[in-house]
């Protein structure tokens, strides 16, 4: 894989996949390893937030102008086992000039196990003029 497009030493340490990437979109996959449950034996939620969060990172970065969280929101619908297969769709909602907002599905097989909605800052980019 490009490392360009899998910058982040985390996302690495847990495994994640970068399959699509794009101006306010990304698609990430991730193996559930039992290094990933629960005290339940389900898939950690901290797991499914950090695969979610790293859709959004590079979705929200993807069109050059850096952009930090400014606030997230995730719901879990479904428990998840190991050995389980994820992807995390991230789809930019809007886009403004200074911030935008972003809807993540986490899902395993054809089902939604995961919602993730968050919303990033734009950071104004050394080329770009001050308003």
């Amino acid at each position: 894989m490009d490392s360009s497009l899998h910058p982040d030493p985390y996302m690495r340490l847990l495994g994640f996949e970068v399959v699509r990437l794009g101006p306010g979109e990304a698609v990430l996959l991730a193996e559930v390893r039992a290094e990933h449950t629960n005290i339940h034996g389900y898939c950690h939620g901290g797991f499914l937030y950090s695969l979610a969060d790293a859709a959004f990172a590079l979705a929200s970065n993807a069109h050059g102008t850096p952009a930090v969280a400014l606030c997230t929101h995730m719901e879990y619908f479904k428990a998840v086992r190991a050995g389980e297969r994820l992807e995390a769709h991230a789809r930019e909602e809007n886009l403004g000039r200074r911030t935008a907002t972003y809807r993540i599905e986490v899902r395993s097989r054809a089902r939604v196990v995961a919602l993730f909605t968050g919303t990033v800052f734009r950071m104004e980019s050394k080329s770009e003029p001050k308003a």
